[in-house]
């Protein structure tokens, strides 16, 4: 069933280098800032402005990537997973998608509030809470992919194993409709 909602290969390279660069650079700025920079009572480390850029940059990757899977991936799931097309591991794919989905969510909102409307006083708390979100998206996504890929039923892949971007893709019918 895997191979029925795969993304398309542009979606994967964009997905899997924007989290990366998100997950590098966060865990970067974190290192600096709590041991070397602010956070450890020092002066700011001169790095860590230039990692918050790329961490920014990233993010907007990642919700442009983000949208494109919204469009065409999740709801192909959603309707792969709720039909007669279930699966073994269809269920713990739902679960890792709604996950990843909400964390995304989350991600984003605390971000948001990050950059723009967090007092001194909550920065360090919802820091942290950004920073475990990020964490927990990393780890499901490793899981969520891999699991996609090994669990496909080979007797309902599309004929050569290409991705169905955002249509809802079918095995190919012999001419006649049989």
């Amino acid at each position: 069933m895997a191979s029925l909602n795969r993304i398309a290969p542009w979606q994967n390279r964009l997905l899997h280098a924007s989290a990366w660069l998100l997950g590098a650079s966060g865990l970067a700025w974190l290192g600096l800032h709590y041991l070397a920079g602010a956070g450890a009572g020092e002066l700011p480390h001169p790095l860590e402005p230039r990692l918050m850029r790329l961490h920014g940059g990233a993010a907007f990757a990642a919700l442009f990537v983000a949208g494109a899977l919204a469009a065409g991936h999740v709801p192909n799931g959603w309707r792969l997973t709720a039909s007669r097309i279930w699966r073994a591991g269809s269920a713990r794919r739902r679960r890792t998608g709604i996950a990843l989905v909400g964390l995304g969510a989350a991600a984003a909102l605390t971000g948001y509030l990050l950059y723009y409307f967090a007092p001194e006083t909550v920065r360090p708390a919802l820091g942290w809470l950004h920073a475990a979100f990020g964490l927990a998206m990393m780890l499901i996504l490793a899981t969520h992919a891999p699991t996609a890929r090994t669990d496909a039923d080979p007797s309902v892949a599309p004929q050569g194993g290409e991705p169905c971007g955002n249509r809802l893709a079918e095995p190919d019918r012999a001419p006649g409709g049989r």
